[in-house]
């Protein structure tokens, strides 16, 4: 109850504050933020992240989805219910060898992009 409590108080402090501080004050600090976020050095990170988002870091989420569709039609086969089970298990063993080569790949790929933004941080 006490968390509850001191939500209620914080927020209740932060709009009576955000009110007098009113839409002059928001915009000045709108500004400020844009200003901040077009400045070269974040685009250049914005760009980096963006490509980094299409590379190999998004390996894994394609494999996982992949290998659940193989899984799900290999289970949706024709054949007794104990043969769909075994197709279906023996799907999900194949691919667990692809998901172990895709979380590796992105491990890497987040490692060595972690990396760089770091070092491109430094310089």
């Amino acid at each position: 109850m006490r968390g509850k409590a001191g939500l209620v108080v914080g927020l209740a402090v932060g709009y009576v504050l955000g009110a007098r501080a009113g839409r002059e004050r928001y915009e000045q600090i709108k500004g400020l933020w844009l200003k901040v976020w077009e400045l070269e050095p974040v685009q250049t990170q914005v760009g980096k992240a963006k490509e980094f988002a299409k590379t190999s870091a998004m390996a894994l989420p394609s494999t996982l989805w992949d290998s659940a569709v193989k899984v799900g039609k290999a289970a949706s086969s024709k054949g007794t219910p104990g043969q769909r089970l075994d197709a279906a298990i023996k799907t999900a063993k194949d691919s667990a060898d692809d998901v172990e080569k895709a979380a590796e790949t992105s491990a890497k790929a987040v490692k060595d992009g972690a990396e760089e933004a770091v070092e491109d941080s430094e310089a």
